[in-house]
């Protein structure tokens, strides 16, 4: 049995732990706000360049623009989306098991898969499972605690160049997409080539005059495009992540009040049965003497 220093020094020691959880929790949940924000404003820009983009599609040939034509079976590449840091519940395990189900199901058909990591967490993970093959990762990427355009737009260009190599028939994303604090949507979706987004029959298609042509505009939209939906996939990630670690916290903090809770009875009933003990040994004494 534990003897009663001990019981205290492991009380004391959880508390401490527990005033770091509570701490991480705050700092997680003002983070939150900001990360919030910042995808709150990034849907609707993104959203609707897919839809000027999806007009534009509708009058020009798929097969002229590389970024829209369908190519074949062969090779494709998942870009995965994780944190640099842990302390964040199951947010890092749980993509990362997305993206290898995707890749081991093979639902898509094709005949091999690589892979492109943003994210120390994902590549330390994946980089010991069979059959992953990491082409590079990214990592720090986060480290200044907020993500900016230009992060997002540099690693759509490097994706829009290892696409336009000929490489790669498809790319594919793997994010988790900020729902709430509490959920995280774990989502895979087709990045090249675009998928424009269909229009109903019912729908009228408005006529728009192009300058210099349609053509030449869809051109400049489409490289843009992937640069918005990086930029956002990104955005969605680290609000993802910061509800994901404040939930953790919470969770962390009142697992160390229940722990205390119990150490704390354990110590007062090894404290009573100390003092019993000493009673015991001193009314014995007396019995003794008499």
């Amino acid at each position: 049995m534990a003897s009663l220093k001990d019981i205290k020094k492991r009380i004391g020691t959880v508390k401490n732990t527990q005033q770091i959880t509570k701490a991480m929790k705050m700092v997680s949940a003002a983070k939150l706000r900001r990360a919030q924000e910042a995808v709150a404003a990034a849907r609707p820009y993104a959203d609707k360049m897919l839809d000027v983009l999806s007009s534009l599609a509708l009058r020009e040939d798929a097969d002229s623009q590389p970024l829209l034509a369908k190519r074949g079976k062969g090779k494709a590449l998942v870009v995965l989306i994780t944190s640099d840091r842990g302390l964040c519940g199951g947010f890092n395990s749980n993509i990362s098991k997305v993206a290898e189900r995707f890749i081991h199901e093979n639902a898509e058909g094709f005949e091999s898969y690589e892979l492109l990591i943003a994210g120390r967490k994902g590549n330390t993970y994946l980089k010991r499972r069979a059959g992953m093959e990491i082409i590079k990762a990214h990592e720090d990427l986060f480290s200044s605690g907020q993500v900016t355009y230009p992060t997002g737009a540099l690693l759509g260009q490097e994706i829009i160049e290892l696409y336009h190599d000929g490489e790669y028939d498809a790319i594919f994303l793997v994010y988790n997409a900020f729902q709430s604090a509490m959920t995280q949507i774990q989502t895979v979706t087709q990045l090249l080539p675009i998928v424009p987004k269909e229009v109903a029959e019912d729908v009228h298609v408005t006529e728009y005059l192009y300058e210099p042509s349609a053509s030449e505009v869809l051109e400049q939209i489409l490289p843009k495009h992937i640069e918005v939906q990086m930029f956002r996939a990104l955005l969605e990630s680290v609000a993802s992540e910061h509800g994901a670690r404040m939930t953790a916290m919470d969770s962390a903090s009142k697992n160390a009040s229940e722990m205390i809770g119990k150490l704390t009875l354990k110590y007062n009933r090894a404290r009573q049965a100390a003092i019993t003990g000493e009673l015991m040994e001193i009314i014995s004494g007396a019995e003794a003497i008499k």
